[in-house]
């Protein structure tokens, strides 16, 4: 299968520190990927270079055919569709739905004098609906629930018909009902082959939507296991990558994990 992404020791530092080291990984066309990992393991600079937002200070980067340093990343970042809490804090507030969506196919943030046609128009109101969005069109962005936000945004990154989707810890901020209604929405797009590829971070195995493929574990800026999601999402696995003894269970669908706790008589 053709590689929309594909890293070969990717290292990133910043100053002594370095935030990703010696990073390989392969994305294929078709895939659903989640990285899971404790804070500071490093998710959110992968998805940085995975976007072409930072270049990596050693190794090769290579998105949609193209390798970073060698390419216009304007050109590139088009072809990527990103959400994040960084790009959301750039949405006006005062931006109606249907404009946030629509203006995604010019790659800006805030309409200003971009010509939109029918079928653009068209396209935002179908996104929406696919997540469930929309009765928000005519709702400013700044009257949104966060849960409405996280929806509002994916239709956003949907817009432009990208070939790669990066989610950047969309349930972060939700409650247990937003996270759910998040879920679903992600493990549809997940199941709808005519979806781009994807890759999802998230700091929790309950936040994987199912129709997701394949996982990879992060600590300290590396590598602690890839690959297809059943192999890789393990206690085994977990425990190592966040430092404690975990026990996961798998029902209907869907992960969860706790700490394992001692018996008494082990204390």
């Amino acid at each position: 299968m053709v590689a929309v992404i594909e890293f070969a020791d990717v290292t990133v530092r910043r100053g002594q520190a370095t935030l990703l080291d010696r990073i390989s990984w392969r994305v294929a066309e078709g895939e659903r990927w989640v990285v899971l990992g404790p804070n500071g393991a490093g998710k959110t600079t992968l998805l940085q270079v995975a976007s072409a937002q930072v270049h990596p200070t050693d190794g090769v980067a290579g998105i949609l055919d193209e390798v970073l340093g060698t390419v216009d990343v304007f050109e590139l970042r088009p072809r990527i569709g990103l959400t994040s809490a960084a790009l959301a804090e750039r949405i006006p507030r005062h931006e109606l739905v249907r404009d946030v969506v629509v203006s995604a196919s010019y790659a800006v943030v805030g309409r200003w004098r971009e010509a939109y046609d029918d079928f653009d128009h068209d396209r935002a109101r179908e996104l929406l609906a696919s997540v469930r969005a929309d009765h928000l069109l005519d709702r400013t962005f700044g009257t949104l629930s966060e849960g409405e936000r996280k929806r509002v945004q994916i239709a956003r990154a949907l817009m432009a018909d990208p070939e790669l989707l990066l989610l950047d810890e969309p349930a972060a901020g939700l409650d247990l009902g937003g996270r759910e209604d998040l879920v679903v929405t992600l493990s549809t797009l997940a199941l709808d082959p005519g979806s781009p590829a994807t890759v999802l971070v998230s700091h929790h195995v309950e936040e994987i939507p199912p129709g997701f493929t394949h996982a990879m574990l992060l600590r300290a800026g590396r590598v602690v296991a890839a690959g297809p999601i059943r192999l890789v999402i393990t206690e085994e696995h977990l425990s190592q990558t966040f430092d404690m003894p975990l026990v996961l269970s798998f029902e209907g669908g869907r992960w969860t994990a706790r700490r394992r706790l001692r018996r008494r008589s082990e204390g």
